[in-house]
């Protein structure tokens, strides 16, 4: 039949047949629920455990070096090698989300996941300075930002609805891992040594990223194959810009208690043979402040959850430096475990909602990037100073007003999308 014959529905089957993705493209009814979607759902959360929870445990690690390995070292110079993880956990984010978006996703998994054990297994040989900065700061923390960058936008493929809450579980993996690795570091490098230690954590890791390469896929087909990496009109959107200043604020000040909260409680006179357990603490609260944040953000918002719960961290930030004894610490890290939890893991919800579908991994690699920067300068600074007045209360007073402004900036971006200050966002 010809063009003429079919009339104006010869156009449409021509498409059809042009592109015989078309149905599935157009079928984009999300599951949010099954089998297949939860587990999707537990590799996401084994990627965040082998990742943000490995990187969180740097607070265990700085003490340890300080105290051993590189005494030689200010503390400032040790927190550059865990800053160095933060921000490139999140920096990749901006080149593999847009892989992401054109289909690429399996290969940049895997051998992510292959580096990041191997550089696990070349820090127990590490020795100098130098060496941890390559191995663990460098190697290990890009490989971290090259599994979780698309993991994100894989959740946003099977889920909608409750979507907050799915982020919330799958955040709850690195509350995990923050808590479970920083026991198993301590515990095993006075029995079997430093290089034995590294590589028990290595196998561990290599155990939870195989699970994570078994189970994670994406759902939806690439549909927008067009433009570059970067998107950078989505900067003249005001609401985007303000919300993306929120994550560099925020962490400015963010991880200055979980790197410093061992060392700050060793020098009040706790025992180091429970201030290590600290930041386990703080990783344990996180996981329910993860997880009752992402039930609560599909209720009444994710806005609404991260502005207070974070003025609560900023707020506990501040008074850190102030208390004394081992209780006390104790109280700090939990109740700042579970507030600075709601917030990392709802950080993503509020910006796929500022696009559509198949440009998530770009506009989400964007943000994240962004907030890199704040995540890479922000303990370095605390630690400098911490240096200069030989004391964490500047460092509270600092970390803790970075994260205010990134409070207020969450309340003018929920005034920017809907026109109030109420209402659900």
């Amino acid at each position: 039949m010809s063009r003429e014959e079919g009339g104006p529905h010869a156009e449409a089957v021509k498409e059809i047949e042009v592109d015989p993705r078309l149905p599935d493209i157009l079928d984009l009814g999300f599951p949010d629920g099954g089998l297949r979607a939860w587990l999707v759902v537990f590799g996401c959360a084994c990627i965040c455990g082998s990742t943000f929870g490995f990187v969180n445990s740097w607070g265990a690690f700085q003490s340890y070096y300080e105290h051993n390995i590189l005494q030689d070292r200010s503390p400032s110079n040790i927190a550059w090698i865990g800053s160095i993880q933060y921000s490139l956990t999140f920096f990749p984010a901006l080149l593999v989300g847009r892989l992401f978006d054109l289909g690429w996703f399996r290969a940049p998994l895997l051998s992510a996941s292959c580096t990041m054990v191997a550089a696990t297994f070349l820090t127990a040989e590490c020795k100098a300075y130098w060496h941890f900065l390559l191995c663990q700061g460098i190697a290990i923390g890009l490989c971290s930002g090259v599994i979780y960058g698309p993991c994100l936008g894989v959740l946003s493929h099977w889920f909608k609805g409750r979507l907050s809450t799915v982020l919330g579980v799958v955040a709850g993996g690195s509350s995990i891992g923050g808590t479970l690795f920083p026991i198993v570091f301590r515990n095993l490098v006075v029995k079997i040594g430093f290089p034995w230690t590294m590589r028990v954590l290595g196998f561990m890791l290599m155990t939870t990223l195989g699970v994570a390469n078994l189970t994670v896929a994406r759902r939806l087909p690439p549909v927008n194959a067009s433009g570059g990496m970067l998107n950078l009109k989505a900067f003249r959107s005001t609401k985007f810009s303000v919300y993306t200043s929120t994550g560099f604020f925020a962490f400015l000040g963010l991880y200055t208690v979980l790197t410093y909260i061992d060392p700050s409680a060793t020098a009040d006179g706790v025992p180091e043979t429970f201030s290590f357990y600290l930041v386990s603490i703080a990783n344990a609260g996180s996981f329910f402040g993860r997880i009752g944040g992402g039930i609560l953000a599909d209720r009444i918002g994710p806005i609404n959850v991260m502005a207070p719960f974070t003025a609560v961290a900023a707020v506990l930030t501040m008074i850190w430096p102030f208390v004394h004894g081992k209780s006390a610490f104790v109280a700090i890290a939990i109740v700042y475990g579970m507030s600075s939890g709601a917030y990392v893991s709802l950080i993503a919800a509020p910006m796929i909602a500022f696009g559509e579908t198949d440009d998530v991994g770009r506009r989400t690699g964007m943000f994240l990037t962004v907030l890199a920067v704040g995540a890479l300068s922000g303990p370095p600074i605390s630690g400098a100073i911490n240096a200069a007045t030989q004391n964490y209360k500047a460092v509270g007073v600092y970390a803790g007003s970075m994260i205010f402004v990134s409070v207020a900036l969450l309340w003018v971006t929920k005034y920017l999308v809907i026109g109030r200050f109420g209402g659900k966002l």
